[in-house]
């Protein structure tokens, strides 16, 4: 039988961020930061991830909260995933989060996940990664020695792997808030179950002036590689457009063709290929209308 207990570690529970990074600098590549644990837990019981020092960062209050700003929702890394799905503010002034976070595993694992912990786990099909790729979210890590921003692009560097250095934990997420009037998003994602990782997900972003012409605009792919990909220079086509259906396929086919998705049990490379070309055109168009309807 297949084991399924962790090896033996070290269990701390910090009651500060200072404490916490403390004890990551003692410790360094030895220790791993939990949150939720919906992720970590399962991995330590396969014996995929062996830490000798577990962090749980769970109970400091300074990294859960939710500041909605001008520019920008600053979140808690400790935040619950649930309670940023539930938040009707943040849903108007960021909709991705919300459609996003509906395919992120089931109500149960939500309401203890947290929405550092997914960002950190970096899993090439999750959710949350693609979002914060699309918007360009802000992710701020803290160590002993203070504090740095990374831009999301530079914060996932492979399947599982981020920038995060073994003396640090993610403290906060930025995530940036269109100001156009006129702005649609559109998150959409194929996997065998509701609540699996997705075979292929995509995230849409445009906006649009009075004449229904792009001003802006943001997609993205997920399960289609290593790490989440966006296509800034394929959504600068976008740009001046009315996003007319042929420029759509347009668009959807060259985003198809510039990825090279692998294949598994449960879908061929191909058929990743044919999806994400498919989720594409269907998140631009649906983007483009709750943007013209806006």
């Amino acid at each position: 039988m297949k084991c399924v207990k962790s090896p033996a570690f070290e269990y701390t529970r910090p009651a500060s961020v200072e404490e916490a990074c403390a004890l990551l600098a003692r410790h360094g590549a030895d220790a791993k930061v939990i949150a939720g644990g919906q992720s970590l837990v399962p991995m330590m019981a396969m014996r995929l991830v062996r830490p000798s020092v577990l962090v749980d960062i769970n109970e400091i209050d300074a990294l859960k909260y939710l500041a909605i700003e001008p520019q920008e929702a600053r979140i808690g890394a400790c935040t619950r995933q649930v309670t940023v799905e539930r938040d009707d503010v943040l849903s108007e002034r960021i909709p991705l989060l919300r459609m996003a976070l509906k395919c992120v595993g089931h109500v149960q694992t939500r309401n203890r996940g947290t929405v550092g912990g997914s960002l950190a786990h970096a899993d090439p099909s999750a959710e949350l990664p693609l979002v914060a790729l699309v918007l360009g979210a802000r992710l701020r890590l803290r160590s002993a020695s203070g504090r740095r921003d990374v831009q999301a692009r530079e914060f996932l560097t492979g399947a599982m792997s981020t920038a995060v250095r073994p003396d640090e934990c993610l403290e906060e997420l930025g995530w940036p808030a269109w100001r156009e009037r006129r702005t649609g998003a559109a998150f959409m994602e194929v996997s065998i179950r509701h609540g699996d990782f997705a075979l292929v997900a995509a995230a849409t972003q445009v906006a649009l002036d009075a004449q229904a012409r792009c001003t802006r605009a943001s997609f993205g792919l997920a399960g289609i590689g290593a790490t989440a990909v966006a296509f800034p220079e394929l959504a600068g086509r976008l740009v001046g457009t009315k996003i007319e259906d042929a420029l759509v396929e347009e668009v959807a086919n060259a985003a198809a063709k510039h990825i090279s998705p692998g294949s598994d049990m449960h879908a061929s490379s191909e058929y990743r290929r044919h999806l994400a070309r498919v989720l594409v055109a269907r998140t631009l168009r649906a983007a483009r209308e709750k943007a013209a309807s806006a």
